[in-house]
C-alpha cells in the first residue's frame, strides 16, 4: 500500500498559501478603518494646538499671521475611500462598526434658521484659517466646499467648555432662538464625541467694530455713522435684554465683538457665549475683559453679569467710538493718548470733555454745528459707565437719548 503521509515539508507550504490571501485582505481592511478614524480629523477644523507644533514646511502663508493646515493627508483619505464599497460589507461582518457615525450622536448637529442645509460632514470637512484666539476659545473662517457662503466656526476648548451635552446643547437653542437685525444669528451648534463645542455664525467681511475704528477707516469718522452704529447696537442689547421672553445678557461686549454689514449695521456677536462655558471658562473670559477695559466693577463672576453689567461695557464702547482708540485698563496712560477707561475719569471730573474727542469728530461736530450733540452724547457714554449700577441708564433710555441726539 502507498505512503499517503504527508511529509514534514508540505505543510508549512500549504499555511504560507493561506497567511498569502489573508493578510493583505487584513492590512486592507485596516488600511480602511484607520481612513474612516483620521479622515475627519485631517480634513476637519484645524485646531490651534496642533498647527502650533507643526515645523514651517507643513504651513502655508495666509493673509494674516495665523497658518493653517495644508491637507496633505486629503489625497490618501480619498484613494481609501473610493475602497469603501469594497471594505465596508467585511468591516460590518467582523463588528468593526463601520457603519456607525463617524462624528457622534445623531443628535450632534442643533440646527437654526438659515443652516437647515448645513451637515456635520460638511462643516467638519471645511478647510479653515485661524482669525482669532482667546483663552477659551479659538474662531475660525471656514469655506464650505458646497460652494456656500463663508462661514465663522467658533470652537469651543473641552477643558473651558460646559460639561453637560444636554446642558450646552438647552443652551445653544436658547442662543439661537435670538433673532434681530443688529444680532449676529448662530446657524447651527455642533457636540463633538470628545467634548468639542462648535458654533457656526455668518461671515461678515466688513469685519469688527475694533477694526473699523482703529484702521482710519474715513467713515469712522463721520458725525452720521457714529450715531448710525451707535443705535443699532443700543437696539441689538435691547433686544436681548427685553426682546425675549427669558432676557440674555452679553456678558462680555465689546468691539471686537461687534461686527459691521455693508450698510453701517452693527450686529453684536457672542451674546450668551459665557452659558456654554464651564466656570473656569467664565472667570478666564472676564479676566480677558477685565485687562481691556470693559468689565464693569461690581462684576466679580462670569456668573454675576447683569443688564447693568452689559451697560457698562456699551458704555465703554460708546467712548471708544468717540475717542477713536482702543480700550485698556492700563493704569498709567501715555499722557499724549487717550485710553479707556481710566483716562477717561479724569476728563470727567476735570470736565475737559472736547479732550477726548477724536479730533475730526470735533472739527466736524463744528462744522455741522453738533456741538451739543457730540456733549450730549459723552455724557450718556459716560453715564452707562457710571460706579453705581443703579444710576445706569437701561436700553429704552439709551436709544430715546441716541434718537434725539442723531437729529
Amino acid at each position: 500500500m502507498a505512503d499517503t503521509t504527508v511529509a514534514p515539508g508540505d505543510e508549512p507550504e500549504e499555511k504560507g498559501r493561506s497567511n498569502s490571501i489573508l493578510l493583505p485582505i487584513l492590512g486592507i481592511l485596516l488600511a480602511y478603518l484607520l481612513y474612516r478614524y483620521l479622515r475627519p480629523r485631517l480634513r476637519g477644523v484645524r485646531l490651534d494646538r496642533l498647527t502650533s507644533r507643526l515645523p514651517a514646511c507643513l504651513r502655508r502663508p495666509s493673509r494674516s499671521a495665523n497658518n493653517v493646515l495644508l491637507p496633505y493627508f486629503a489625497p490618501i483619505a480619498d484613494r481609501l475611500g473610493a475602497l469603501q464599497p469594497y471594505l465596508v460589507p467585511i468591516a460590518d461582518r467582523l463588528g468593526a462598526g463601520a457603519g456607525a457615525p463617524p462624528y457622534g450622536r445623531a443628535d450632534a448637529l442643533v440646527k437654526f434658521a438659515g443652516g437647515e442645509a448645513l451637515t456635520v460632514a460638511a462643516i467638519l470637512e471645511a478647510p479653515g484659517e485661524v482669525v482669532a484666539k482667546s483663552s477659551h476659545s479659538t474662531l475660525y473662517r471656514a469655506a464650505m466646499r458646497s460652494g456656500e457662503a463663508a462661514v465663522l466656526l467658533r470652537f469651543v476648548r473641552p477643558a473651558c467648555a460646559l460639561g453637560s451635552d444636554d446642558e450646552a446643547s438647552a443652551a445653544a437653542r436658547r442662543i439661537g432662538a435670538a433673532s434681530h437685525p443688529n444680532l449676529v444669528p448662530l446657524r447651527a451648534f455642533y457636540v463633538g464625541p470628545r467634548g468639542e463645542r462648535l458654533l457656526v455664525l455668518p461671515f461678515y467681511a466688513a469685519g469688527s467694530l475694533r477694526r473699523f475704528l482703529q484702521e482710519g477707516i474715513v467713515e469712522s469718522q463721520r458725525w452720521n455713522i457714529i450715531c448710525k452704529l451707535s443705535l443699532s447696537i443700543a437696539k441689538g442689547l435691547d433686544y436681548l435684554h427685553t426682546g425675549l421672553e427669558k432676557p440674555i445678557i452679553h456678558g462680555n461686549l465689546k468691539t471686537n465683538n461687534i461686527v459691521l454689514d455693508t450698510n453701517y449695521e452693527c450686529k453684536i456677536s457672542d451674546f450668551g457665549l459665557y452659558l456654554l462655558l464651564n466656570p473656569a471658562g467664565g472667570q478666564e473670559m472676564l479676566q480677558t475683559s477685565a485687562a481691556q477695559g470693559y468689565k464693569a466693577p461690581e462684576l466679580i463672576k462670569m456668573r454675576d453679569a447683569t443688564r447693568e453689567s452689559d451697560i457698562y461695557s456699551l458704555g465703554v464702547v460708546l467712548l471708544e467710538m468717540l475717542a477713536q482708540k482702543e480700550s485698556t485698563n492700563d493704569s498709567t496712560p501715555n499722557p499724549r493718548d487717550i485710553l479707556l477707561p481710566v483716562s477717561f475719569k479724569n476728563l470727567i471730573l476735570e470736565r475737559k470733555i472736547s479732550d477726548a474727542f477724536s479730533s475730526d469728530l470735533v472739527r466736524q461736530s463744528k462744522k455741522l454745528g453738533k456741538e451739543k450733540n457730540l456733549n450730549a452724547f459723552f455724557e450718556l457714554a459716560t453715564a452707562c459707565c457710571s460706579p453705581s449700577p443703579s444710576l445706569r441708564p437701561n436700553t429704552k433710555h439709551i436709544i430715546k437719548k441716541l434718537e434725539e441726539i442723531a437729529k
